[in-house]
């Protein structure tokens, strides 16, 4: 799949879903998944993901000691569901906090964008798992309540890939 489609495809999929779960190996080696806002108004020509974190937290050191994380979309209401594999870096560029600086991170945050405990972290997608359920749920429900009493599995629901980005 090509790059630029390969991200707008991506984009339609997570733009409405502004929480995701943020994963990192934690020092014990455990996964830990974290609610997090993204920051993104899209997704960026570098396939980024853009996430505040607080310098201070667990996150922030998580992904300090190993990089590799997931990114978790799902909505519900429109069946959408994403999961993003990436590597996490900690960018310090006061010009990109200004750009993605909005009302919700300045509630975390009470110095502002130059707050010293004010951490920017991008995910770099590197892969993408998606699953788009196109039918109604009167049809998913339909298609459910008939594998169960056949007890064959439902027919195909909706669509799944992946994308790839690097």
């Amino acid at each position: 799949m090509q790059a630029t489609h390969a991200r707008e495809l991506l984009w339609e999929l997570i733009k409405d879903t502004r929480f995701a779960m943020f994963t990192t190996r934690h020092h014990n080696g455990h996964l830990h998944s974290r609610p997090m806002t993204m920051q993104n108004g899209r997704v960026d020509e570098d396939d980024s993901l853009w996430f505040f974190m607080s310098k201070s937290g667990e996150p922030y050191a998580d992904v300090l000691a190993d990089p590799t994380v997931n990114v978790a979309f799902a909505n519900p209401s429109k069946d959408h569901y994403v999961s993003v594999s990436g590597t996490a870096t900690v960018v310090d560029d006061l010009s990109r906090k200004k750009e993605l600086w909005n009302k919700a991170a300045a509630a975390w945050f009470e110095g502002g964008v130059e707050d010293p405990d004010l951490g920017l972290v991008r995910v770099r997608i590197t892969h993408a798992s998606y699953w788009d359920v196109k039918e109604s749920k009167l049809v998913q429900l339909y298609a459910l309540a008939k594998a169960a009493l056949t007890g064959k599995r439902p027919g195909d629901l909706g669509q799944h890939g992946d994308v790839r980005m690097h």
